[in-house]
This record gives structure tokens, sequence and C-alpha cells, in this order.
């Protein structure tokens, strides 16, 4: 290591206090990962090319790249350069994807779509000792980690936003529960009961779990949808993405659902609003709009605010779409990078530009002002978000603050 770059890990160590010390430890190879003043530098995207969270993966690179576009492609002073890896659906595949980007030189890595993946992954980043900026929602069970960021929200969150929202309106606690079988349920479920099983409350029966296949069909979920509404729920909370979520909801209300349902804010994010609404004669749109779907969310593209402004305009003018959390959240991590190198200065590393990720403080971000937290989570609010028409068709639109977690 040269006196300078020495003398400048020093300084950053200190700034920090000893906690930082194991991020601080330079790469094992002197020089490595170093870019001069104003040099390019390169960073990772892992996302999937395919498969169910393709369309997920779609949207953090679209709001990466909307970001850098906006910033004159570059990050903190430096031209940067994407280079993606196929995220796939396994520990193994992300791992793969890792391993091949530590060596290919790059300066950080973001994306991963796949909470699974997010798991998997993780003792592969932390011994590479290169900052990964997480994208999209990441299970509980990730704790005690030094290189790893995120920018989006931990999963029990929206859950136990809405738990507490239903126990203060005063929704009995009778309320059937539906969701995936996997770790990421348990997550989402558990928030929820965290957030409503207080002051006496209580939840009646246990969740149902269904298949966690990402492209059901028709009639998959009517069983145990007709089980439940034998029992006259007070409410129905489940947890559904993509073409999962589309099937649940249609073939609840085929079966005759009534009521209210509630769900984290991915139950209606995306194109699942657009593959519901059937028109203004449509009968799925007249159930949705009668009976209510509402979710919480960290973010929805009305939010009225200076830099969700530039944001969702420039979206829509380059992707002839409304952004989503995922997007939004992608574009925060390249935020929160251009902050970090840019604290750096002229020469960054991955060491470097981990520590310095701890010293960035607020993001002026479209969801809201937020700051990373100790485990590296947002402390962030949440939205209650309403299915209705936003002119001709069917929107997310916020309603209601519903709390500030994380």
């Amino acid at each position: 290591m040269s006196q300078m770059n020495r003398r400048r890990a020093l300084q950053l160590l200190a700034a920090l206090g000893t906690s930082g010390l194991a991020a601080g430890c330079g790469s094992d190879t002197d020089g490595e990962g170093t870019a001069t003043p104003g040099s390019p530098v390169k960073i990772g995207l892992i996302v999937p090319s395919s498969g169910p969270n393709k369309a997920i993966g779609d949207e953090i690179t679209n709001g990466f790249q909307l970001f850098l576009s906006l910033n004159d492609q570059q990050l903190g002073g430096h031209p940067a350069t994407l280079v993606p890896a196929e995220e796939g659906d396994s520990a193994k595949s992300g791992q793969a994807a890792v391993d091949r980007l530590v060596k290919e030189g790059v300066l950080a890595l973001t994306g991963v779509a796949s909470p699974t993946v997010m798991s998997g992954i993780r003792d592969t980043v932390e011994q590479a000792r290169v900052p990964l900026i997480g994208s999209n929602a990441s299970p509980t069970s990730l704790q005690s980690v030094v290189y790893i960021w995120r920018t989006s929200y931990v999963l029990d969150e929206p859950g136990e936003a809405l738990g507490v929202y239903l126990r203060q309106t005063g929704v009995p606690g009778g309320i059937a529960i539906f969701a995936p079988e996997g770790p990421g349920s348990r997550d989402v479920i558990d928030g929820f009961r965290r957030g409503y099983e207080q002051d006496g409350h209580r939840l009646a029966g246990d969740p149902i779990l269904t298949s966690d296949e990402p492209n059901p069909g028709k009639g998959a979920f009517s069983r145990p949808i007709r089980r439940a509404l034998a029992k006259h729920p007070d409410a129905i909370f489940c947890n559904y993405s993509g073409t999962a979520a589309v099937q649940f909801i249609k073939q609840l209300y085929d079966e005759g659902y009534q009521g209210k349902l509630y769900a984290p804010g991915f139950l209606t994010e995306g194109t699942v609003l657009s593959q519901l609404d059937d028109g203004e004669q449509g009968v799925q749109r007249a159930r949705i709009l009668k009976h209510g779907i509402e979710t919480a969310l960290n973010y929805s593209p009305d939010l009225n605010n200076n830099a969700n402004r530039v944001f969702a305009s420039a979206y829509r003018k380059t992707y002839s779409v409304s952004p989503t959390t995922y997007a939004m959240a992608s574009y925060d991590a390249a935020q929160v990078l251009d902050k970090a190198i840019r604290l750096v200065g002229g020469n960054p590393t991955p060491q470097a530009v981990n520590l310095a990720l701890g010293k960035i403080g607020q993001i002026d971000s479209p969801r809201g002002a937020w700051q990373f937290n100790q485990p590296r989570t947002p402390q962030q609010k949440w939205y209650l978000r309403r299915v209705m028409l936003d002119g001709r068709l069917l929107s997310n639109v916020v309603v209601n603050e519903l709390a500030t977690l994380g």
C-alpha cells in the first residue's frame, strides 16, 4: 500500500472509530481496485435476466441507469460503468455472479432481486470485502454484516406497519392470512403478528401456506380460499407478488369474497394492476374498487416531494411507465454510492467506500428522506396505499402515513 493510501485509510479509520477496523483492512493485493482521481469505476449489477424475478431485475436495472443518465454517467465524480451478472435463482448462481464481478475489479456491487440469493451470497460478499448495496427486500436473518447494505427494506417491516394499522383502526383478529411457503413469508407474517398482537389483541387461527410456485394456474388457490371463507373472516392479509398475486386476487373474488384485502405493497406492484384491470365496464375492476385493496409500502410514484417529482417524471419519460419501489430503491443505491465515492475522493477502493457508506447521512430520496440504521438498512416512512382509479387506470394511491420503521 502506498504512503498516500495508507494515510487515507488511517484517516477513515480514525473518523469511524475502532468499530470500523474489520471493514477498513486493505485488500490482499496492494493497489488492487484503486483508481486515480476522476478515473473510471465499475459497479457490478446482479440481477436475473429470466424467470419470475425478471421484471424486478429490469426495474432494478432501470432505476440505477436512470441515476447515471441524470448525472453524466458518473458516480462521485468518476465515470461509472455497470457490469451485469446473472443472478439466477439460487445461492450457487448468486455466488458465481459475485465471484466473477470481484475478479473483474468492481468497486462495489448492487442489485439482487431474490431474498434467497441475498442470504446465499452473504459469506461470499463478506469474504470478498466489496460493498454490496442491495436494492430489494432482504430477510430478517441477514444480521451482523459489514459489507452488505440495503436501500429497500427488511421483509418483516411492511407486515408490521399493517399490523399496527389494523389494530389501531379496530379490525377484529379474525383475519385470514395467506402466504406461499418459505422463509420470506415467515418474516412477513412474524412482522404482521408483532404489529397487531399488542395491548391484548390476538390473531385467531394459523396462516394458510400455499405452494411457492411462482406461476400458479387458474384454480391453484380456490380450495384454501373456500376453506377460509367458510369461517367468515373479518379481513384477509396475504403475501404474494407477480403472477401469484394476479391469480390470488382473481380467485379470491371469484370465490365470492366481499371484504378488504391487505398486503405488503408488492401485491400490487409492477404489472399486477394492469393485468387485473379489465376496463371501465370490467367485472374485475368493479370488484377491486368496491371491496378494496390496501397495501403498505415505502414508496408510491404519487408522493409529493421534489426528489420524487424529478425521479418519477424522468422515469416515465425514459421508460413510458410509472416507477416501482424496486426502481426507486435501485435509484437510491446509485445515489448512496455517489455520495460514498465522493466522500472517499480521488482514490476509491472497495474498503474505503464501505467505510464512507457509514458517513453519508441523510438521503434525499423519492420516498422521502431516510438514512441507514445500525443494521445497514433504511430508517424510513411507510405508507398506506389504496388501489383506486387514477384517471382511467387502476393505481396505488397513498392515503396515509403508517409508521417510521428501521
